[in-house]
């Protein structure tokens, strides 16, 4: 495997350059950025091409420019992505909020391009088994949607169960190590864990109470959902907890709206 010195030895020798030519050109660059950073003596580019030696942001800047080569892709050999990944900013955790530039200038992002046919947004689902295919557009804070780890979900339109903690429409990261079900320690329902369960007809999110072989669907307060029992685990397994959520905001509804209508309203009773 060539290492990144060779590679531009390499690079060098396509183009038919000596050194002298490459410690004459950097020697202009650094005359007409008035930085003797710049400058790449020959004594230096032998060190970079033979021993190992990583050059300085600036000398590696002025070899993209005598080698035409994209400044990303020499970055790239030294290991060094342009494009920050998204993982690598949970490193830090500012205790004051701020406006994020870190990721403005990302120009890529792989997210779902293609769904199965049998995606209803009206149902709530697990979103990662939905996706056919993987694309490229521009929306990086959506890559981890394909790291692993996590399942991802998707709450229906028609479904109203933890309204208006997750409104109809939102999109869930679900944390697939948290899948036993927590008995108390929470002190409000904005504690209280929320799973993504799977039953035999259908996925919810939910409350949960395991009593014995059975597990009940709690919905939240305010929804007009019934509170479901099921046998537990063999209708209703627990995928894992409610960790992530993206919802959009200024579209609240009444519960009145969710309201089931007469006859539904019957069946429940």
């Amino acid at each position: 495997m060539l290492t990144a010195g060779s590679t531009l030895r390499q690079m060098r020798e396509k183009l038919g350059l000596t050194m002298r030519d490459v410690e004459t050109a950097s020697e202009k660059l650094a005359r007409k950025r008035g930085n003797v950073g710049y400058f790449v003596p020959i004594s230096r580019l032998s060190d970079v091409e033979t021993k190992g030696i990583t050059p300085s942001i600036y000398r590696l800047y002025a070899l993209a420019i005598i080698y035409h080569s994209d400044f990303r892709h020499m970055l790239r050999l030294y290991g060094v992505e342009m494009d920050l990944e998204v993982s690598d900013l949970e490193v830090t955790s500012p205790p004051k909020s701020h406006l994020s530039q870190a990721l403005s200038t990302v120009e890529v992002v792989h997210v779902p391009v293609r769904m199965d046919p049998s995606f209803d947004p009206r149902k709530t689902l697990n979103f990662g088994r939905m996706i056919e295919q993987w694309g490229t557009v521009p929306l990086k804070y959506l890559e981890q949607l394909s790291k692993t780890g996590f399942t991802y979900g998707y709450v229906g339109s028609e479904d109203v169960t933890m309204y208006p903690i997750l409104p109809p429409g939102s999109f869930i990261q679900v944390d697939e190590s948290k899948n036993r079900v927590s008995e108390g320690g929470w002190n409000s329902e904005y504690e209280r864990p929320i799973y993504f369960v799977e039953t035999r007809d259908s996925h919810i999110c939910c409350w949960c109470t395991v009593t014995g072989d059975s597990i009940i669907l709690q919905p939240h307060p305010l929804s007009p959902v019934a509170p479901r029992i099921q046998h537990y685990p063999q209708d209703a397994e627990v995928i894992g907890q409610v960790v992530g959520v993206a919802l959009r905001l200024g579209e609240w509804r009444s519960t009145s709206d969710f309201a089931p209508a007469p006859k539904e309203r019957a069946a429940l009773n």
